[in-house]
């Protein structure tokens, strides 16, 4: 008989993707979920973030991170708020709700998904328990959570100072033009870096430093710190596909019309 194969994502990998199943989820997924899979592969392999959305979003839900909500919920990955009540001996004893951002549904079964462009770390902690409750009630078969990879978080640095040199960035009016407005703090620890009388720091260097350090700090969701969670067992035993979004997504020198054109929703995603 021949050996089944079950599908990797391999296309993602390909592209320089991190990707991870857990407790069985490549099984679940390749023989019940095949469709999710595929659904998940053609909204990431599109998937850009030029730089400028970067710098504007100031470290918050960047707008590609929107475009791939739409493009899920335009496969019917759609938010859900599923509710748990407990009885004993008919007396209502329990009620747990749980709200995930993205849901497929095959018949009466689930597949979860969350979206950590760069909130605080310990919400890694609440999707996995969420999920780890999910699975364990029958809710859904598997969890799904999509990052920034660990080749994203670690070249943030370089991919900001790209941005910084090609633009001859040398002022905040510089930035202001890209949407960014410091915060008076911002301002404070960038002006006493480049205004001190030792060793001053070009202002490139020091918004990038900043920037960086504020924005997308250790602290933040990312790959390093969704695995160390897995280490600790934290979900254990939902079935589990991380994915960890790569630097290479990470794009230059976009068009004003094409980043206006990245900013209108697809006919198919309304």
């Amino acid at each position: 008989m021949a050996k089944r194969i079950l599908p990797d994502l391999s296309a993602l990998k390909a592209k320089g993707f991190e990707v991870e199943f857990h407790a069985h989820a490549q099984a679940i997924l390749g023989v019940d979920f095949p469709a999710a899979l595929a659904e998940l592969e053609d909204a990431l392999l599109g998937l850009t973030i030029p730089i400028e959305e970067i710098i504007a979003s100031g470290g918050g839900e960047a707008k590609a991170t929107q475009r791939l909500r739409r493009a899920l919920a335009a496969k019917n990955w759609n938010k859900v708020k599923f509710e748990i009540n407990k009885t004993i001996n008919g007396r209502p004893r329990e009620s747990i709700s749980h709200e995930v951002d993205h849901v497929r549904q095959f018949g009466e079964k689930m597949v979860a998904l969350e979206i950590e462009w760069n909130n605080k770390d310990p919400f890694f902690d609440r999707d996995l328990e969420n999920f780890k409750r999910l699975h364990a009630e029958g809710a859904i078969s598997v969890g799904v959570i999509i990052t920034r990879g660990e080749s994203l978080q670690n070249e943030m640095d370089s991919l900001v100072g790209r941005f910084v040199t090609e633009r001859k960035i040398s002022s905040f009016d510089d930035l202001e033009k890209y949407g960014y407005i410091p915060t008076p703090k911002q301002k404070l620890a960038i002006g006493t870096r480049t205004g001190r009388a030792k060793d001053p720091v070009a202002f490139g260097a020091a918004f990038v430093c900043k920037f960086v350090s504020d924005k997308f700090g250790q602290a933040t969701t990312h790959w390093k710190k969704l695995e160390a969670r897995i280490d600790r067992g934290v979900g254990n035993p939902c079935p589990l596909l991380l994915i960890g979004l790569p630097a290479q997504i990470v794009t230059y020198n976009e068009t004003s019309a094409a980043l206006a054109e990245l900013d209108e929703p697809d006919a198919t995603e309304m």
